[in-house]
């Protein structure tokens, strides 16, 4: 009598994780103008610090409704696995935006319009912007999340739009904008299939390796890049903000606007002998090879194979952001 007693338990308790499992998961909407609830929020930030908590597994999801959210968000480490999804038909349709530079906010990480620090984060379909144009450092996005997604998002502003500077951060299908090292920082990101817009003359990179030992560094997989109309001046792929920033782009489009050196090294006169700056496959008119700074390097196949997303971003948890990419809308 004891036995079917016990497997009696065992499906009980089986069907009860099941459930469990199930309501993992934590479901918001954001809505301007609507009345609080358990499961509506008229701001982001209000959502974030009011919609209950997931389970251990679970996911908080904040469906955001078309409309321009003036304010600025913080996700906190205490909101692990928070997943934003512009409920638009593009990305253009859900904006949240603020226009803080460095001077008005008391520094340039104080300027953040949204600021990510629990890991796991994930975007879908959203605009991140910092309005204060063409002011001094102004960040769009500071984003210090690892195994982070970043997917169909627009990134807008000038000096410093994504501070990129901290875990694994996968961003696909996007745009990012600005002029002066406005991808900047030291997380260890990839940029797939996605366009690069310089505004000005000016570096599209300033990553900040510290030391060779770090796994750390930005990889620009089939980017796009367009530049505004320069007058006859050019901008370049990086300069290092630290001694050993490594950047490679792999199969990009490059501008004719792209000074043929394509890199630059952090003050005139400088040197980038300690940096990876690297390329292979880069096509357009702006892919001058030949002209290349002295001290950057045109990979091989089998070099540039350990920047492929899968690799780079593994870790030691093999992490595959391509597979959780695609859960995504």
């Amino acid at each position: 009598m004891l036995k079917p007693i016990a497997l009696c338990g065992i499906i009980t308790v089986a069907f009860l994780t099941s459930a469990a499992t199930r309501a993992q998961d934590v479901h918001v909407r954001v809505l301007p103008q609507v009345v609080p609830s358990r499961d509506a929020f008229p701001t982001i930030q209000m959502a974030l610090d009011h919609a209950d908590q997931p389970g251990p597994a679970g996911r908080l999801y904040l469906h955001i409704a078309p409309g321009i959210y003036r304010e600025r968000v913080i996700v906190t480490q205490n909101r692990p696995r928070t997943t934003m999804i512009g409920e638009g038909t593009t990305p253009e349709a859900v904006v949240i935006t603020a226009s803080q530079n460095a001077k008005s906010a008391g520094g340039t990480f104080l300027s953040s319009t949204v600021e990510i620090n629990g890991d796991g984060f994930e975007a879908d379909n959203l605009t991140f912007e910092n309005a204060a144009g063409n002011t001094g450092q102004a960040v769009a996005i500071s984003v210090r999340s690892d195994r982070s997604i970043f997917k169909h998002c627009r990134f807008l502003g000038d000096q410093d739009t994504l501070f990129a500077d901290f875990g694994r951060q996968y961003y696909v299908n996007s745009y990012i904008e600005g002029g002066v090292d406005f991808i900047f920082g030291n997380a260890a990101a990839v940029f797939d299939d996605s366009e690069i817009h310089i505004i000005r003359p000016g570096y599209i990179t300033a990553q900040s390796r510290t030391s060779l030992d770090q796994a750390t560094g930005y990889v620009f997989l089939r980017a796009r890049i367009r530049a505004e109309p320069m007058d006859g001046k050019s901008f370049y792929l990086g300069r290092p903000w630290r001694r050993f920033s490594r950047v490679v782009f792999l199969s990009s489009e490059m501008p004719d606007s792209l000074s043929p050196q394509g890199w630059s090294p952090w003050v005139k006169g400088g040197s980038i002998e300690d940096t990876f700056y690297g390329e292979r496959g880069s096509t357009g008119p702006g892919a001058r090879i030949s002209s290349r700074l002295e001290g950057s390097h045109q990979l091989s196949a089998e070099e540039a194979a350990q920047f492929a997303p899968l690799v780079f971003l593994a870790g030691s948890d093999n992490w595959n952001p391509l597979e959780e990419s695609a859960k995504l809308p």
